[in-house]
């Protein structure tokens, strides 16, 4: 059969009144947090300074854009 003929099954949705979601499988919260993570200190620095390094020029253009259009009114207004 072709990918194309095939149909997805349709899903239906139920509202049974609830205004929360059903958590009740999850693990309790504790657990997640004792495991943490098996990251050494290095890798994990080296990775914010990678995101760091990503970001601080588009950080930067935003600034400058926003001084920009500041000084633009300051001056429009303080001619007027």
């Amino acid at each position: 059969m072709n990918k194309k003929n095939s149909k997805k099954p349709k899903i239906t949705y139920i509202d049974d009144g609830r205004t929360i979601a059903d958590m009740s499988n999850l693990p309790p919260r504790v657990q997640w947090a004792k495991k943490g993570t098996s990251s050494s200190f290095k890798e994990i620095w080296r990775t914010y300074w990678q995101a760091t390094k990503m970001m601080l020029k588009p950080t930067l253009i935003a600034v400058g854009f926003l001084i920009i259009v500041y000084l633009i009114v300051t001056i429009i207004f303080w001619l007027m």
